[in-house]
């Protein structure tokens, strides 16, 4: 996650005009490329989540916590990508079974995979959602109201889009109508 902040950060932009910061741009550039920094430059750490925490309130959503949650959220990127590749191998795996136990428990265990893709792809959505938030200094507000979702919300839930209240408020709305 460090190499990434560094070419995150480090990238002047490409023809098509993207700018420093963008997580698009992790793809468009090659690692070779990148300067290599001089042992007597201090080098920037990434924060841990403890750090962050201690942070005072009138440090939030500052360059480094967005910094800090732009590479955990290109880091979940990268494993549903991952995950993605490996799972559309196995759905392309096509098995013989003699055995009409057996030819059920593998039609179970595809129809489980393709509702994992499915759940996977929402998710990586709203990753992309929130790295475009990011991007637009956006991130870590409500949507409803813009207030300030809190570290702690966002640790736990790194696509998170509202506050706890509007959150809650919208699930005493759906058990209301869902009973």
């Amino acid at each position: 996650t460090v190499l990434a902040d560094e070419i995150l950060g480090r990238y002047k932009g490409n023809r098509r005009g993207w700018r420093a910061g963008d997580p698009r741009n992790i793809t468009a550039i090659s690692i070779r490329a990148m300067p290599k920094q001089s042992q007597t430059t201090p080098s920037t750490e990434p924060l841990t989540e403890a750090e962050l925490l201690k942070m005072p309130e009138s440090d939030y959503m500052n360059d480094q916590q967005l910094a800090f949650f732009r590479a955990r959220l290109t880091e979940m990127r990268q494993e549903i990508l991952e995950r993605r590749a490996e799972s559309l191998e196995q759905l392309h795996e096509n098995e013989a079974h003699a055995d009409p136990a057996d030819r059920a428990t593998a039609e179970e265990e595809r129809a489980l995979a393709l509702r994992l893709r499915e759940r996977e792809a929402i998710l990586l959505a709203k990753i992309e959602q929130s790295l475009r938030r990011i991007h637009d200094k956006e991130y870590g507000y409500c949507t409803k109201t813009g207030d300030v979702i809190g570290l702690r919300r966002l640790l736990a839930r790194p696509t998170a889009t509202v506050c706890v209240d509007v959150k809650g408020q919208n699930e005493k709305v759906e058990v209301h109508f869902a009973g």
